[in-house]
């Protein structure tokens, strides 16, 4: 019987355990914590969202990192196999807006219980508060594992699934690249991605929008020649120091790509309140609503179509004074304002730290691990899982599916007679 170890307790070392021993291995899971499934018991708010329904392409789609690599794991545990795993474990799932898949008991809980459950009745060895001092290599292959407390625990195979350095209270504190790269393997840069925006904007710093949310609007990243990098539509949030909110968590790794490719700290963002309108449908609106009240001024002609706390902000970046009556308008003055409520300018300057942030960029170097097994093409034996490689999705259960998928096929293959 072939022996594995796989290294962290989260959604991909759990999944890799199952497969692992589901397919013949002898397989001991080792987390330096003191519990398994940390991270994926707060995981969607704390009701875990175990993936999502879209399409493949879809789905691959919202995985802006890498996503393609995912093809040949999902031949093995693609979304639908992982509704499958979790409702034959006794685990009915629903279905929310955007294809996300929760737990109907709404309680990532039960997600993580079943999971380790699943394991334990398979026969892995689960040691906890039992941190990985080094991965061992000998002869030019993966020969086990020592323990900080000096154990060496022999095996075939390791998969490290150690996470990146996202919420770092969970664990991920990015134990796993070290091993890496004594195997050789490349870590591409790391960085923050599905995290907060910040702002250096003088609404920002007043606080004056601070906590005001907004719905059903866009938000675009733009480069140095104004061209829309990427736009994503639903909701955000202002706060004391920039951009949160789902929309512009999702915007965030393209204000890195855009700094990295111009040079610049600065970034514009516009802000879009109405993306089902047209331009000329949202000057048409205007105009006939300053029309109907002449005499008011247009700060107050403005409540109803621009939320009331960001009107001073549109007014001041069409350059108007809120005072001035329909009649008194310098020409050209309702486009100007269609025009910063269609697309209103901020300035962004960076994100918020990778401790901050949801999900790691960068990781392990694809190119160096097959995609059908997740095995090393540098170290026999040694395989890698979940957000330690160089993937990332943006929320909305598409990392978690990232984790499960090479997760299991991490576990199935390190089971298997060596294929390389």
């Amino acid at each position: 019987m072939k022996k594995v170890i796989v290294i962290g307790g989260g959604p991909s070392g759990l999944m890799a355990s199952v497969a692992a021993a589901e397919h013949g291995a002898s397989v001991v899971l080792v987390d330096k914590g003191n519990k398994l499934g940390r991270k994926l018991g707060i995981s969607g708010g704390g009701r875990c969202n175990v993936t999502n329904a879209k399409d493949q392409d879809e789905l691959i789609k919202h995985i802006p990192g890498n996503g393609k690599f995912l093809y040949s794991a999902f031949q093995h545990m693609d979304n639908q196999g992982i509704m499958r795993f979790f409702e034959d474990l006794g685990i009915p799932l629903k279905e929310e807006d955007n294809g996300r898949m929760f737990p109907v008991s709404d309680k990532a809980k039960t997600v993580v219980d079943a999971l380790i459950g699943k394991a334990s009745s398979l026969g892995v060895k689960m040691l906890t508060d039992s941190p990985v001092a080094e991965v061992i290599y000998e002869e030019a292959r993966v020969a086990g594992v020592k323990l900080s407390s000096g154990k060496v625990l022999a095996a075939e195979a390791v998969i490290i699934a150690t996470g990146g350095k996202s919420v770092p209270q969970t664990g991920s504190t990015g134990d796993g690249y070290p091993w890496a790269e004594a195997a050789g393997h490349t870590i591409t840069e790391l960085y923050p991605t599905e995290v907060p925006i910040t702002s250096n904007e003088a609404f920002i710093g007043s606080r004056e929008l601070q906590g005001l949310s907004l719905s059903d609007v866009a938000l675009s990243v733009h480069d140095a020649k104004d061209k829309t990098v990427i736009r994503h539509e639903g909701d955000m949030i202002f706060t004391h120091f920039g951009l949160s909110g789902p929309i512009a968590l999702r915007c965030s790794q393209f204000i890195r790509k855009v700094q990295k490719k111009t040079g610049t700290k600065n970034v514009i963002m516009k802000l879009d309140l109405y993306p089902a309108y047209s331009l000329s449908k949202m000057e048409q609106d205007l105009k006939h609503k300053l029309e109907s009240e002449p005499k008011k001024a247009i700060k107050n002609a403005l409540k109803g179509i621009v939320p009331e706390r960001l009107i001073p902000v549109v007014l001041t970046k069409a350059e108007l004074d809120g005072e001035t009556t329909y009649h008194h308008l310098p020409k050209g003055a309702a486009e100007t304002l269609a025009a910063v409520i269609k697309g209103m300018p901020i300035q962004v300057n960076g994100t918020r730290s990778l401790a901050e942030a949801f999900v790691t960029g960068g990781g392990v170097h694809l190119k160096e691990i097959y995609p059908k097994t997740m095995e090393s093409k540098l170290m026999p034996g040694l395989y890698f899982c979940g957000e330690i490689l160089d993937i990332h999705g943006y929320t909305g259960g598409y990392n978690i599916t990232s984790a499960f998928s090479t997760g299991y096929t991490a576990g199935k293959h390190a089971a298997m007679e060596d294929t390389y």
